[in-house]
């Protein structure tokens, strides 16, 4: 089966066959090795991209970067110097930065926005981020997983905490998309918006995934191949959330108990930036402040054997090149 990707725009994986997503992820591979290879791939000189940033970024603004320097791109980065929303519609930036750019990145809040920008634009759009969505973080995420097991169907993938934000529901799509065993451990009200379960339980039944929800931590990471968490409190929330966030999801912070019940070919996830105990100024901050001896997940599992969250951040850049590639 031929895939051909160009000209498509990359705003959440519902929009993508798993054939689609396998594409990228072995061409990711193939370009990962390339690189480390020393071997060049400026395939895309001439190219320029444009890159909205309406929240902050290490990794999604690392990546883009990189990967279009590899390619031979040029990059704009767009923080806060843009008039998108206050003198100017996104419908109006669309077309202005597609009659100048080769493809249009945009990170930021609502998912309306970016498929706003899709809508208007003649260029190819990728979401680096939205509220609802992270389609570039599952790519790099699943990437991982790739290398670590040597495949993707069957593998076993907990996900602790607010399970109902973008990290949640963009595993838990890509999960069904690509036949995962996912769950999402976490009180009722912190589950994926019921839409998201319905669609992704119904793609399941297709693809052979398994979707379960659970309460009950110990329950959930048995036989668990993958621990993956976030924060408790994601950009453009009120800091006033970790008030009842801790009391919530304390019990579902990923601890070193936690990673041995599950076994010992387990791996840990995060997307980062991670909270491990009071390692940074924010997460000691949030410690001392609601007196808690750690956030998410506690230092000792964060700089265990079995993380390999710094795999994660290197594979978002290989991951989003092989996006550029494709559908450029």
């Amino acid at each position: 089966m031929e895939i051909n990707l160009k000209g498509r725009d990359f705003l959440k994986l519902l929009d993508y066959s798993p054939e689609e997503i396998q594409y990228l992820l072995d061409l990711a591979a193939q370009l990962k090795a390339e690189k480390k290879a020393g071997v060049l791939h400026k395939t895309l000189e001439g190219k320029n991209i444009a890159l909205i940033f309406e929240k902050t970024s290490t990794r999604t603004r690392c990546s883009f970067e990189v990967a279009a320097s590899d390619l031979g791109m040029g990059s704009t980065y767009l923080g806060s110097g843009t008039q998108i929303n206050t003198k100017e519609t996104i419908a109006d930036t669309a077309r202005v930065l597609a009659g100048m750019y080769d493809a249009i990145e945009y990170r930021g809040f609502e998912q309306k926005k970016v498929e706003e920008l899709a809508r208007y634009s003649k260029v190819p759009v990728i979401n680096g981020l939205t509220n609802e969505f992270h389609p570039t973080q599952i790519l790099a995420d699943f990437l991982t997983i790739q290398e670590h097991f040597g495949h993707l169907k069957g593998i076993k993938l907990v996900y602790m905490g607010d399970a109902g934000y973008n990290m949640g529901d963009s595993l838990m799509i890509g999960a069904a998309k690509m036949g995962l065993h996912f769950v999402a451990c976490a009180p009722d009200e912190y589950y994926p918006p019921d839409d998201i379960i319905a669609e992704s339980q119904k793609i399941a039944k297709e693809t052979g995934a398994i979707i379960e929800l659970s309460k009950e931590p110990m329950e959930a990471v048995k036989d668990a191949d993958v621990i993956y968490t976030d924060v408790w409190v994601s950009m453009g929330e009120p800091e006033e959330k970790w008030n009842y966030r801790l009391n919530d999801l304390y019990k579902y912070r990923v601890t070193q108990e936690l990673m041995d019940a599950a076994g010992p070919d387990c791996i840990f996830m995060h997307c980062l930036p991670a909270y491990h105990n009071n390692q940074t100024v924010v997460g000691r901050a949030i410690c001392e402040k609601y007196n808690v001896d750690s956030l998410e997940v506690t230092d000792e599992v964060f700089e265990g054997p079995k993380s390999v969250v710094f795999q994660q951040a290197e594979n978002r850049m290989h991951t989003i090149k092989a996006i550029l590639k494709a559908i450029i």
